[in-house]
């Protein structure tokens, strides 16, 4: 029976079953249609906020089979595509590259399945379905590029079957082969570095500063003011960057907390009863996904412990296996944290474009594969795990 290729202009065109049902059990959380509706219900994404959403779905006999969240782009800003260079070749040469589609999450640089397929079916077969529909939308649209940012490692193989060039990014995980303490954890870093580490994490209740983490039933109770809180939180970081969006709002903070308060947390210090600082993490299957920080008042170290040191002891007590604490940050590599590929694929609308940049990203891939590898070799940071560990 023959595949129905659609897209939606909204995600309120599939229901909130009907688009769940394609989830695994090792999905995030970010592409659960509660999480992408609340970013469209809220005005995060739309006509005038950068992201039109364009959602390609697949369909057999009527039944779902395969979706991927999709939008049309006429700038790079806030998909983490890592592209501004592509974009201005592409302008000195007269080629097109702008409006672009994007398969991805708005926001948030998190790998996971950009295709969603439903279980016992085909997947190369529908995700060969997903790009076909993609790029004939490109064709219809006259637009400039097709990217697939954030895929996984499988979806990225199958994605290049079907003619997308792979490229390979960094990011900087925490990754816990098993540790049973903190203590084991720092045993890893070198007398000095874990000396100053441990100042470093000291620093916040020597200050009377106290760290916690709200989530689960707490969370559930205080929902909106928890959600305001996040929000002003996040304000007071942007706000005081020169560079900062404001890429997610108010009634976004309010209706995800509402929709689905499960994978939600909040780290909070307080002192004097009063929330001073925090951060607005999302809890995945065996991962933890450290998304956006801010304070009231500064104090030394305090983004580090509200940001890493905290959320490493949680997981190390919790037994989740990586903690992602966003997108770049070399300064993450001091704190444990290590680089890890990250993956995306692209097609453009131009033949010279694009073969010049398949060349162009063979060499990039390849470079950085040597600089993990060099890394992992030659590392300064971290010793072998200790024996004990199993």
């Amino acid at each position: 029976m023959s595949l129905e290729a659609r897209s939606l202009s909204s995600l309120s065109e599939v229901g909130e079953a009907e688009w769940n049902a394609l989830l695994t059990a090792a999905d995030n959380p970010f592409v659960d249609w509660r999480w992408l509706e609340a970013l469209e219900h809220s005005g995060c994404v739309g006509p005038d906020a950068g992201f039109m959403p364009c959602h390609i779905t697949i369909r057999r006999a009527g039944g779902l089979v395969a979706a991927a969240p999709a939008y049309v782009k006429f700038d790079s800003d806030g998909d983490f595509g890592r592209d501004w260079e592509w974009a201005a070749a592409a302008e000195r040469a007269h080629l097109p590259y702008y409006p672009k589609l994007v398969l991805g999450v708005p926001f948030t640089p998190v790998t996971g399945r950009r295709i969603l397929c439903a279980a016992g079916e085909d997947e190369p077969a529908l995700v060969a379905a997903v790009v076909a529909a993609a790029r004939a939308f490109v064709k219809r649209h006259s637009l400039g590029s097709l990217h697939v940012l954030f895929p996984t490692e499988p979806q990225l193989e199958l994605l290049a079957q079907t003619g997308l060039i792979p490229r390979i990014g960094i990011q900087y995980h925490w990754n816990n082969p098993g540790y049973r303490t903190s203590d084991e954890f720092y045993a890893r870093f070198s007398a000095k570095r874990r000396h100053a580490l441990r100042r470093e994490r000291a620093a916040a209740a020597e200050q009377g500063i106290r760290v916690r983490t709200i989530a689960g039933a707490e969370l559930r109770a205080a929902g909106q003011e928890l959600a305001d809180l996040a929000h002003a939180l996040h304000l007071s970081t942007v706000d005081k960057l020169v560079w900062g969006r404001r890429w997610l709002n108010q009634g976004f903070y309010r209706r995800v907390f509402a929709a689905m308060p499960e994978p939600m947390q909040l780290v909070v210090a307080e002192r004097d009863g009063r929330v001073i600082a925090g951060a607005f993490n999302v809890a995945g299957p065996g991962r933890l996904f450290g998304r956006y920080w801010g304070c009231f008042e500064e104090h030394p170290f305090l983004h580090f412990t509200v940001c890493y040191y905290h959320s490493i002891d949680e997981c190390i007590a919790r037994k989740t296996q990586v903690f992602e604490g966003g997108a770049g940050g070399e300064h993450k590599i001091a704190r444990g944290f290590e680089p890890t590929e990250t993956h995306s694929a692209h097609a453009f609308a131009d033949p010279s474009f694009h073969a010049a940049l398949a060349r162009h990203v063979k060499t990039e891939s390849e470079n950085r594969r040597q600089a993990i590898a060099a890394w992992r070799k030659n590392d300064a940071v971290l010793k072998p795990l200790v024996p004990s560990i199993p």
